[in-house]
């Protein structure tokens, strides 16, 4: 194993920085200069260490006004999905159904939890977007991508778990920028409709097995329509 540069070294030094300090998002570092100070290093690999950082959102470098700790955004993990899955589609591989079927596993073992219960609120927010499914299929002949992405994200706000939505929420848009290439064909609006409403019909039962039914019938249409692919 390869021994990590001076800069890698550097690297994992801020990262420490940022934890012993207890920074977060928007706090201020150690100017280059007294970094350089802090790790006994040279400019360069103290530059090199902070650019590595702000490609992943962990530092920003605000020109003229010093550096920061950054936003923490799961961003460059979506370029990340997002580049696979479109690198492996142009090989003809199957990128786009293996994203598909993370956000399956991911779903399926989560509904069941939200089964627990769902604040009324929730419920109601849940029931909302699926009458706006409808209503958009009856105007269109199709349900937005968007709804359907505000189904999926809302389903789990009881939760109360912020990663998890960062999570779900960087599958969607990997998978969205990834299907810009992709003709996968549409599933009938109305069936999209009643799969949604079954969904959360589970769920305000409390039925935490007729919700991972369902949710699974739901997936199983995605996986149909993405065979093609395979």
């Amino acid at each position: 194993m390869a021994r990590p540069t001076m800069a890698q070294d550097i690297e994992r030094r801020i990262k420490e920085l940022i934890l012993e300090r207890g920074l977060g998002p928007g706090d201020a570092l150690p100017t280059e200069a007294e970094l350089m100070e802090i790790f006994g290093a040279g400019r360069v690999s103290v530059r090199e260490a902070l650019k590595a950082l702000q490609a992943v959102n962990a530092v920003e470098i605000r020109r003229g006004f010093g550096t920061f700790v950054g936003s923490l955004s799961l961003s460059p993990f979506v370029e990340g999905l997002a580049f696979r899955a479109a690198v492996r589609h142009r090989q003809g591989e199957p990128g786009l159904f293996e994203l598909m079927k993370v956000r399956e596993a991911l779903e399926t073992g989560l509904v069941g939890a939200v089964t627990a219960g769902v604040p009324d609120e929730d419920l109601a927010v849940l029931r909302g977007l699926v009458a706006a499914m409808e209503t958009e299929a009856r105007e269109t002949g199709r349900v937005a991508r968007g709804t359907d992405r505000a189904f999926h994200l809302a389903l789990y706000t009881s939760l109360d778990n912020l990663l998890l939505s960062e999570v779900l929420d960087a599958f969607w848009a990997a998978m969205d920028r990834v299907r810009e290439e992709l003709d996968d064909g549409h599933q009938d609006p109305a069936v999209t409709c009643a799969q949604h409403r079954e969904i959360v019909e589970a769920v305000a039962a409390g039925d935490g097995a007729r919700a991972v039914r369902a949710m699974r019938t739901h997936f199983d249409g995605i996986r149909t329509r993405l065979a093609p692919t395979l």
